[in-house]
Formats: structure tokens, C-alpha cells, sequence
């Protein structure tokens, strides 16, 4: 399983995400601690305006009237009662928490820095614990948090039990939902963005793998970021020189071609003032054959596709007039399958090639099979022979220029008809591979690509 997505685009998406999502539970993380330290303060001063009130109040009246006052104000979340034995306070003074600290020091400050005040966490003993708070649950009393001691002018000692309410979890859900909705916002504009900045680098892309198909396309947008449209303007220019490049070298071999072939007209006109027959056979076939040699250099040399325009092209009737032209030679071709729909392709170039690949397999193999198979998004062309094969060794090399293999297969031809071929098929944005048949014989695969 691969955890770092391949593209540019995915690895922008996956940085991001995890960049936002790690400050999101951050920002999380520190709004809901700063939340509860304000609420429990804003709680702990609540309750000790609430015990200063009562213990003014409670220093004002006659001891008679005390404890029914006391009755009264006896509500959670304060438990306040007058017979409680003083506070066991620790003899060192323990490590306090915020709650606690908060609370004691808005309490202090409320009853005055000299009122002697006994403050300390409230710790249930053991054993009662349970039964204290499913007490103090019927009664409405939540489990108490501090218990306060302050002695009135008379010396009489008032015991708060209070407990400060932690924060309400509706709060917390609201801020999860207010930080959910701005990181999907968040999330929505950072694609968009990481998607307008690789946008132009598949077209880029895009362009330079269809650019083997056709050298003369239409040239890159150069928009996008500044490096982008650097790129894309480098790309430009290098296909402008390289339509250069090839439209000079077609003009050289369109004047070697004509400069070739005046001299071969001259001399087989001579050749044919020669007296001796067997002597101008000779000539001839010599004749011939650098004509021929002449002919399928330039042609392997040449980008045959590049002036011929794309067309729809039924290839169940190209292979049938192929296959009729051939039997007029008196040579077998055989047929199998066919194709649904038009092929995108250039005509004479793509019969050109086809030709190529069934003079091969007629010349080592006596008969030529085609079995045509349609795909999804492709159409392969399989053109059998029943000759004796090539070394496995050789299955990449026969499509060099001149390599024409061992000396089974070196009937004739000059070793370019394969690599002619291939070269159309690419052009095509196709591909020809040989492979040898467990059968016997050898299959030339030819896949071109097809659009619904």
C-alpha cells in the first residue's frame, strides 16, 4: 500500500491537509483550555461573591437566627453549614491545581486580605465516597471541589462546601463545529488553489508526451505561476526548434532523394544501350536495388506523417483491400475479427506500415494471418507469420536501421521495413512489438490508440 500519493497535485493536497488538521486540533487544544481556565474563574468568583455575601450577612444577625438562614441559602452548588469541627489543614503546603488556586485567591480577595480564611480541596475519605456523592446527587449536590472555613466576629466557624461547574459541553460541540466548518471552507479553497497551480503543469505534460505524435500541435498556454510559464515557454521554443529541425532535414532528403535518383535514371539508361543481356540482367537488379535501398532510407529518415492529416478511417476496409491486393499477387492473407467504429489515423501512412508487417511475415513465413481485437481506448492489430522466429536476443535489434538478423531470415529487403513500422505506429501514439509464437512463427503486435 502506497501512503504518498505519485502526483504533484496529490502530494500538494496531502501536505496541506495534514498542515491544516494538525493547526485545527492545535487551535482546538488551546481554545478549550483557555475556555475552561476563564470559566472556572468566572465560576470560582461566583461562588466566593457568594460566600462573602453570606458570611456578612450570617456576622450581622443573633445566633438564634443563623441556622435558619443557613437552611435557606443551603444550595447546591454551595453546602453551608455552622457545626463543622475547624479545617485538618496540611502541616506543608501541597502542590494546588489551577481550579484551586483560581478559586482561593478570588476568595481571599473578596473577604479580605485579613480574614482568616481556611481553604483547602476537598477529599472525601475512603470508603464514603461513593455514598457522599450519591447523597449529595439526591439532594441536588454535585461532588464538592473546595471546602472554606471563615470564622464571624464571634468566633463562630461557617463551612462551605462549593464545587465550581466545569464548562458546558454544548460550548465545546459549538467550537468543534465552528472549527469543522472553517477547515472544510479551508479545505475547499486550498484544492482549488493546489489545483490552479498544477493545472498548467499537466497541460505541460500532457504536451510533451503527445509532441512524438505530432511535432507541429498547437503550442503550450503559458500561463500559471512565473516557473510555470518559464517552462512552458521553454517547451515552446524547443518544439519550434525541433519543426525546424525536421522541416530543414525533410527539405536536404527531398533534394538527396532527387539528386539520388538522376544519376540511377542515367544509368539505366546506359544500362539499357549494353549489348550483352546478361550483363544488363546484371546491371538491372543492381539498378533496382540501390533504387529500392534509396527509396526505404529516405522513407525511414523521413517522418512520413508529418504532412499527412488524421482522418476516420475504417479499418476493417483498409485490411480488406490490403488483403484483396495481395491475393491479385497471388500471396495468402488471412483475416480474422474486425473493428466497430472509424480509426483516428492517416491512411496511406497506417497501410504503409500494415503492408510493411505482412511483407515481412509473407516473405519468412509463406502466408500472413491479422487478427484484429478492439479494446476499450485501443485497437491491437496481430500479424502472424509461421516461419522460424528470431533469437529472443534479436526481437529488439531487428528494428535497428540495416539489421536484418540471421541468416534464416535474410531473404531479401534491407532491414528497415520493421523499424519504418514502428516509427508510424509511435506516431500513431502506438506501439509494434515482436514476440515469438509458442506455436511456431513469430507475432508482430500493432495497438494504436482508439476513442469511444
Amino acid at each position: 500500500m502506497r501512503l504518498v500519493p505519485r502526483s504533484l497535485f496529490g502530494r500538494l493536497v496531502l501536505v496541506v491537509l495534514a498542515g491544516l488538521a494538525l493547526s485545527q486540533l492545535a487551535t482546538l487544544y488551546i481554545n478549550q483550555t483557555e475556555r475552561d481556565r476563564l470559566l472556572y474563574r468566572a465560576g470560582g468568583m461566583r461562588l466566593a461573591q457568594q460566600i462573602s455575601d453570606i458570611v456578612n450577612l450570617l456576622d450581622s444577625l443573633p445566633g438564634a437566627e443563623r441556622r435558619r438562614v443557613v437552611a435557606v441559602f443551603n444550595r447546591p452548588p454551595l453546602a453551608v453549614s455552622l457545626d463543622r469541627p475547624p479545617l485538618d489543614l496540611p502541616a506543608e503546603e501541597e502542590e494546588a491545581d489551577f481550579q484551586f488556586s483560581s478559586f482561593a485567591s478570588v476568595l481571599r480577595y473578596t473577604l479580605g486580605e485579613d480574614a482568616k480564611i481556611a481553604v483547602r480541596q476537598a477529599h472525601p475519605p475512603h470508603g464514603m465516597h461513593g455514598e457522599r456523592i450519591r447523597g449529595q446527587r439526591r439532594g441536588g449536590f454535585g461532588p464538592p471541589a473546595f471546602t472554606v472555613q471563615v470564622p464571624l466576629h464571634d468566633g463562630t466557624l461557617v463551612t462551605f462546601d462549593s464545587s465550581v461547574l466545569p464548562p458546558v459541553g454544548t460550548t465545546t460541540l459549538r467550537l468543534a463545529l465552528t472549527l469543522a466548518v472553517l477547515l472544510a471552507t479551508v479545505i475547499v479553497i486550498s484544492l482549488i488553489a493546489v489545483r490552479w497551480v498544477t493545472g498548467p503543469l499537466t497541460v505541460l505534460a500532457d504536451a510533451a508526451e503527445k509532441l512524438g505524435e505530432n511535432i507541429n500541435r498547437p503550442p503550450v498556454p503559458e500561463t500559471g505561476p512565473a516557473e510555470v510559464q518559464r517552462a512552458a515557454r521553454s517547451f515552446n521554443a524547443m518544439q519550434q526548434r525541433l519543426s525546424r529541425s525536421m522541416a530543414e532535414r525533410s527539405r536536404v532528403l527531398t533534394a538527396m532523394s532527387h539528386d539520388l535518383k538522376t544519376p540511377i535514371t542515367r544509368m539505366r539508361l546506359r544500362t539499357d544501350m549494353l549489348e550483352d543481356q546478361a550483363v544488363r540482367e546484371k546491371f538491372d537488379r543492381d539498378l533496382a536495388e540501390m533504387e529500392q535501398m534509396v527509396t526505404q532510407t529516405l522513407e525511414f529518415m523521413r517522418d512520413a506523417t508529418d504532412t499527412e492529416p488524421v482522418q476516420r478511417v475504417d479499418l476493417t476496409a483498409l485490411l480488406e483491400s490490403l488483403q484483396g491486393d495481395y491475393e491479385d499477387m497471388g500471396k495468402e492473407v488471412r483475416i480474422s475479427g474486425r473493428v466497430s467504429r472509424p480509426l483516428a489515423a492517416r491512411p496511406i501512412a497506417l497501410r504503409r506500415c500494415l503492408t510493411n508487417l505482412v511483407d515481412n511475415a509473407i516473405r519468412y513465413g509463406a502466408r500472413a494471418t491479422i487478427e484484429v481485437g478492439e479494446d476499450p481506448g485501443r485497437v491491437t492489430l496481430r500479424v502472424l507469420d509461421e516461419g522460424s522466429g528470431i533469437p529472443e536476443g534479436q526481437l529488439e535489434r531487428v528494428f535497428e536501421p540495416f539489421f536484418r538478423g540471421d541468416a534464416s531470415r535474410s531473404t531479401g529487403g534491407f532491414g528497415l521495413g520493421l523499424g519504418i513500422a514502428r516509427n508510424i505506429a509511435r506516431a500513431h501514439g502506438g506501439e509494434l512489438t515482436l514476440r515469438n509464437r509458442p506455436e511456431g512463427g513469430l507475432a508482430a503486435t500493432l495497438t494504436l490508440p482508439h476513442s469511444s
